[in-house]
């Protein structure tokens, strides 16, 4: 009996791909996935993360004549490794790109920035943008389960950054048409690339967002390497001193193994409404639904209990003083008391509510003190395959709500349907693209890929 080998596995897998192989519905769950990618590079294009990278790309010559690959939302161009760069920056900035429950981590922003920019610069056909794609987010989020995402936070590594550094070799190997071998050497070569600390969580700062753009440079870079003959490890994931092993104290390595009719992972995968950390919305979804049904009035509300997953808590809830006094955005975002106060005073948790007024806003920083988490069995049992949550709201008489979730929305198994991904879109693109035919032409052009001979991204450049 052959002996499994997970890296080398993998590398077949994504080298052989193709996509006349995948069902109509992986083939829609790219472009379904893809817009929603679109939406929040174009809005995160914006942010002033995204902007020191355009300027440090601008001192660096690295843009302009001769580039290749558009910076959406930029009249720019780079070349690929750079614009993939720029781009998985812009995507990441906003908390709202795409995410799956078993990895912990988001798939989107570190397989589509590369998978765009190198299919642009080499005049890829939509059928092989589609196998890349799908490789990248397999290995993505197989390498993401077998790491326990729970054990990587506790070491420090940020799981989209490490993991992603391999999805885009993979997604990158496939459309540079890499043989198996040299798939391999590629993730291997892409294990020595791979870095992001969790050491963002402590001021503010922008380092989650150069995670994925990172990320795809690596990766871009590592198939590059193993095209030319560039030799890496051949067991990189599964090795003795390979990735498991190097992130995780409690790795699962049979996590990697694709067994026949295994579900692609791709089709795991969950969208964000809200512009806040995963973790965060299904304890939102609850006190939406308390609020819908009971009509609570915030200033006699004594206590807000947010049920939240010990994988999380980490993230989002402790410690707990100091996720009760945010600062700035990335803190709310990682802050289940505020993510709870602006809910519940607003109605909303999107892009509107997470600004430096609302921050400031006394009755949210007053609410936010009535706020407190807990975890539980009941909860955690079912973690990772399903993110669990529940919240209770006690009134200033001792009247209690509850209310429990199973899938928060945009979960595959509550999602969002195509007419409210576009109406997303077209409030998320709107700041950039003011042009509403505009808008609807990317949508259409998303959606009627199959029509393109030439994978076409040239109506994203803003030139």
């Amino acid at each position: 009996m052959q002996q499994h080998q997970p890296t080398s596995d993998l590398a077949h897998f994504c080298a052989t791909l193709r996509a006349d192989e995948l069902p109509a519905h992986a083939r829609e769950r790219v472009r379904y996935l893809l817009l929603d990618h679109l939406a929040v590079t174009l809005r995160g294009s914006l942010l002033p993360s995204s902007q020191s990278a355009y300027t440090m790309l601008e001192n660096m010559g690295a843009t302009g004549r001769g580039g290749t690959s558009t910076i959406f939302g930029r009249a720019t161009k780079a070349e690929a490794s750079w614009a993939a760069f720029a781009n998985g920056i812009a995507a990441h900035g906003l908390e709202m790109d795409d995410v799956e429950n078993a990895s912990s981590l988001h798939p989107g922003v570190v397989v589509m920035p590369a998978a765009l920019a190198l299919a642009e610069q080499l005049g890829s056909t939509p059928a092989d943008f589609y196998a890349a794609v799908v490789a990248g987010y397999e290995v993505t989020l197989r390498v993401g389960a077998a790491l326990n995402p729970a054990s990587a936070y506790e070491r420090g590594f940020h799981p989209t950054a490490v993991c992603g550094a391999l999805g885009a070799a993979a997604t990158s190997a496939r459309l540079l048409g890499l043989s198996p071998d040299q798939t391999n050497s590629a993730l291997g070569i892409a294990g020595s690339m791979a870095a992001g600390s969790m050491a963002y969580l402590h001021n503010g700062a922008w380092t989650k967002r150069l995670h994925p753009g990172w990320a795809c440079h690596a990766g871009i870079t590592a198939a590059r390497l193993a095209a030319a003959g560039f030799v890496g490890p051949s067991a990189i994931l599964e090795g003795r001193y390979g990735f498991l092993h190097a992130y995780s104290s409690e790795s699962d390595a049979a996590q990697l193994e694709r067994r026949p009719g295994d579900e692609l992972a791709i089709m795991r995968v969950s969208l964000k409404p809200y512009a806040c950390c995963r973790y965060m919305h299904g304890p939102i979804d609850c006190l939406f639904d308390i609020t819908r049904r009971h009509h609570i009035d915030p200033q006699h509300i004594a206590r807000v209990a947010c049920g939240v997953l010990t994988g999380g808590r980490g993230l989002i809830a402790d410690p707990i003083e100091q996720k009760r006094h945010v600062s700035n955005i990335v803190d709310a975002q990682f802050s289940m008391p505020y993510g709870a106060a602006i809910a519940l005073l607003t109605g909303k948790a999107g892009l509107s509510v997470f600004t430096d007024e609302w921050i400031q806003h006394p009755a949210v920083r007053e609410l936010m003190q009535k706020v407190d988490c807990y975890i539980s069995p009941e909860l955690d049992d079912h973690y990772p395959a399903e993110w669990r949550a529940s919240a209770s709201i006690t009134m200033d008489d001792g009247t209690q709500y509850q209310a429990h979730v199973r899938y928060a929305l945009g979960d595959p198994h509550n999602p969002l349907s195509w007419e409210q991904l576009e109406a997303r879109f077209h409030e998320l693109v709107e700041p950039v693209i003011r042009d509403q035919r505009k808008r609807e032409e990317i949508i259409e052009k998303v959606r009627g890929m199959d029509e393109q001979e030439r994978l076409d991204t040239t109506f994203l450049n803003l030139a």
